[in-house]
């Protein structure tokens, strides 16, 4: 088949970034397609799925009513606003739009966090929540300074982050590092940033560079055999790929530590061109984005074809 036909024949959400990334279209080529993820597809599918009290599922982090998922054992549910915003964010869907735009407003009045009732946008005390608050605050034009102080507070004395660190871990989590990264990222992006934050990053990246983006410093083992099959949407969960990306969204030129990460993703490309969903993280959704596990996966696809041409430009 042809991949990037078939990338195109897909959702706004894939289309706009395959032509930004892949096709490299004119400007307004790639705005005019990118204005549909708010009218059309999955992103107008979930924006009025809002409650009357600007919370999807009527929750945060969890729908209102599942305290009980972890004994149902059915997987943590993805229904509440914390993981449809992030949705939203990856869909890159049209900030601009009245819909979103009053959708934003209404999070911001109504949505608590679970932990002590705080407002959304002032984040909690998990990193690696407050890392994705980060991230959906600054593309929703929302002020997140004071999360960002925190998150630079919290940095761990090995360069990344932990949630487990109020429990007295002084050890980072690869999780909770990238959602961290990719938050200071945005803001960075969108602020210009701080000497402080710049620091961080470059911190948190030497903590992931050095163990080769998915091996134990100490022994070499890869730490989590699932971090080599690729999920789409990546939740808070860590991936080889979704870490590459991060990378490759960080502007860089490739680290030569980056070198068997970038071999695991060569090696996972099929006779067809694509790359499959590997790793769907359980638990209740609204609807699919790809038809499962083992299929060829658009979303995996174009990402892995960014980061490769991410590396082959950076090599000639």
């Amino acid at each position: 088949m042809d991949v990037l036909d078939w990338l195109l024949d897909s959702d706004p959400a894939i289309r706009w970034q395959v032509l930004r990334d892949l096709v490299h279209a004119p400007l307004g080529v790639v705005a005019a397609e990118r204005a549909r993820t708010a009218t059309e597809g999955w992103g107008a599918r979930l924006l009025p799925l809002q409650g009357d009290d600007g919370q999807w599922a009527g929750g945060a982090c969890f729908p209102a009513n599942s305290l009980n998922w972890r004994q149902e054992n059915h997987g943590q549910p993805w229904t509440s606003t914390l993981p449809v915003l992030q949705m939203l964010v990856d869909f890159g869907i049209d900030r601009r739009s009245d819909q979103v735009q009053n959708a934003i407003e209404a999070v911001r009045a109504g949505c608590r966090w679970e932990h002590a009732g705080q407002p959304f946008f002032s984040g909690e005390v998990e990193p690696c929540i407050n890392g994705r608050v980060v991230r959906i605050g600054v593309y929703f034009g929302q002020n997140v300074d004071a999360v960002v102080d925190r998150l630079l507070d919290e940095q761990l004395e090995d360069g990344g982050w932990n949630c487990e660190a109020e429990n007295g871990s002084i050890r980072s989590s690869f999780a909770t590092t990238i959602n961290v990264l990719e938050g200071l990222l945005e803001h960075q992006k969108a602020t210009g940033g701080s000497p402080e934050i710049d620091a961080a990053r470059r911190r948190g990246e030497e903590y992931l560079l050095a163990r080769g983006l998915l091996r134990r410093k100490s022994t070499g083992e890869v730490v989590n055999s699932s971090w080599l099959q690729f999920s789409f949407p990546v939740r808070w969960r860590y991936d080889v790929l979704r870490c590459l990306d991060y990378f490759r969204s960080a502007g860089a030129s490739p680290d030569p530590r980056m070198e068997d990460a970038i071999h695991l993703l060569r090696s996972k490309r099929q006779r067809n061109g694509a790359w499959l969903l590997e790793n769907t993280h359980p638990g209740t959704i609204y609807f699919p984005l790809e038809d499962g596990d083992e299929r060829p996966s658009r979303w995996n696809t174009l990402r892995a074809l960014r980061v490769l041409d991410w590396c082959e430009r950076n090599a000639a």
